[in-house]
This record gives C-alpha cells, sequence and structure tokens, in this order.
C-alpha cells in the first residue's frame, strides 16, 4: 500500500497526481496539505499568520479558534474537496476525511511552547498538537471496501475537540500502523535540495542517520519536517521518496526514480 502526501504549494499540479494515482495498481491513502489557500482566505477575512518558533528551534503557526476556524475552511473543506472531486473524474472512488471524523487521528494537545520574546522565556498555549495514534481499523475498513481515503487537519484531542497539527506528524503515524510499501512527498522542488534556491543541488538519496545529522543543524518548519521525516524512516520498511509535485506524471515519475530517495 502507498501514501500520497500533497503538499499545500500554490503550483503542485492536482490534475496531474489524480491522473497518476487512477493508473496505480494497488491501493492508496492521499494526505495533504492547503497552507497557501489558509493564507489567502485569512487575508481575506482580514486576520495575520502568526507563526511561532521555540526555544529548541521548531516553527509552527499559532492556532487560536479564529486560525482553526479558518483551517476547517480551507483544509477539510475546500482543498479535500477538491482533491476529493478530481478522484472521482478519474473513477477513484475517494472519500474525504479528517483526522476529527471517526477519531481517525488522536491527538494530545501541547501543554505550550516555551518561545523567547523581548528577552523572556513565555508559554504560548493554543488549539495544536501532535498525533498519538490512527484508528486504523477505520483506515483498513474503508480501503478493503474499495474508498481511496483523502485526508488532511484537523484531528482531535483528549476531549473530542479540533486540533491543528502537522501532516507530515500524521503520515509518520500512519507508517507506524499499517504497511506501507511506499511513502510519496510531492513539494514545490524536485526533492530534497542542499541549497533551497538551486534545484542543481538535488540530494538523489539520503540515509536515515544523515536526516537526523540534518535536523539537528536547521532550524525552522524545515527542522520539523526533518524531525518528521526521520521517525517515519525508522523503522526501515518503508520506501520514502522526496519529489516534485509541479510537473507532469509527477507520482510516476517518483516511482521511476525521481527525486529524493531515502533509505
Amino acid at each position: 500500500m502507498m501514501l500520497i502526501k500533497i503538499g499545500g504549494g500554490e503550483n503542485i499540479s492536482l490534475d496531474a497526481i489524480v491522473a497518476d494515482l487512477a493508473t496505480l495498481q494497488q491501493p492508496f491513502i492521499i494526505v495533504h496539505g492547503a497552507n497557501v489557500l489558509r493564507d489567502q482566505l485569512a487575508t481575506r477575512l482580514g486576520m495575520e499568520k502568526t507563526v511561532l518558533t521555540s526555544v529548541s528551534g521548531y516553527s509552527s503557526v499559532f492556532s487560536d479558534q479564529d486560525a482553526l476556524d479558518v483551517i476547517m475552511m480551507s483544509y477539510s473543506g475546500l482543498r479535500n474537496k477538491q482533491i476529493v472531486e478530481l478522484c472521482q473524474r478519474n473513477g477513484i472512488n475517494a472519500l474525504g476525511l479528517t483526522g476529527l471524523d471517526g477519531r481517525l487521528v488522536q491527538g494530545e494537545r501541547n501543554k505550550g511552547i516555551r518561545v523567547r520574546e523581548h528577552g523572556k522565556t513565555l508559554i504560548k498555549r493554543d488549539l495544536s498538537g501532535k498525533p498519538r495514534s490512527i484508528n486504523s481499523g477505520l483506515l483498513s475498513l474503508l480501503l478493503e471496501q474499495g474508498y481511496s481515503p483523502v485526508l488532511t487537519i484537523p484531528i482531535v484531542d483528549e476531549n473530542g475537540f479540533a486540533i491543528n497539527s502537522e501532516n507530515d506528524d500524521i503520515v509518520a503515524q500512519i507508517a507506524q500502523n499499517l504497511e506501507l510499501d511506499s511513502v510519496i512527498q510531492l513539494i514545490e522542488a524536485p526533492g530534497f535540495l542542499d541549497d533551497p534556491e538551486d534545484d542543481a543541488s538535488l540530494v538523489v538519496r539520503m540515509s536515515v542517520g544523515e536526516l537526523h545529522d540534518r535536523e539537528a543543524r536547521v532550524e525552522g518548519r524545515i527542522k520539523r519536517k526533518l524531525l518528521a521525516l526521520t521517525r517515519l524512516c525508522q523503522g526501515g520498511k518503508t520506501r520514502v521518496i522526496i519529489s516534485d509535485g509541479r510537473i507532469e506524471q509527477p507520482v510516476i515519475s517518483a516511482l521511476e526514480g525521481a527525486g529524493t530517495h531515502i533509505s
């Protein structure tokens, strides 16, 4: 079984991705983002995005109730149903879900994010958290009945509230609970780049040890993504590919060797 993680960038080619998926001869799960849609909608509503960087160097979007409402509109609303519609048009019987539905992704709300502001260490609390378990029985049931799950945030916390979370962490949790042959992450770049400004700096192959070393040297959102990738690859059974989601045949190209392959 395969998992396709579709990035939320503006130039990701959803049509090309879904057209490729329609040719696959194995079941798959889609996990998708919608960060550009979220930011566009927040701007139209007159809301500013707040990004927090913890004292340990990890960055995340501050998620109050207004921000969570925008996430529901953009991620689980517009983008989720756009992908489901494309799947249906290509003969894929897709079913759109969030981690909230059927407690598909059970999370734990963050106790607070330690940040430095004006020389002081503060605790910021919001509606975000980390996935702790997957309702693998529900996912397996849907797959056995021929459905292709299309999953996104929010997830559900201990008390049934919707909370924001990182899709990279959700993918890692799914990989720990289901037998995945491959995870393909489709982004707005040819793969993992040594220099984000230079497509020629593509890293074709990377080990889990190298992932860990790189995670220790960077900060911001890429630090969080590398940590999630390290967790995803630790089992050693799942092939992980980071590849370009803007090109023709993005899924097929990744399976044929394009992008960054992690082992």
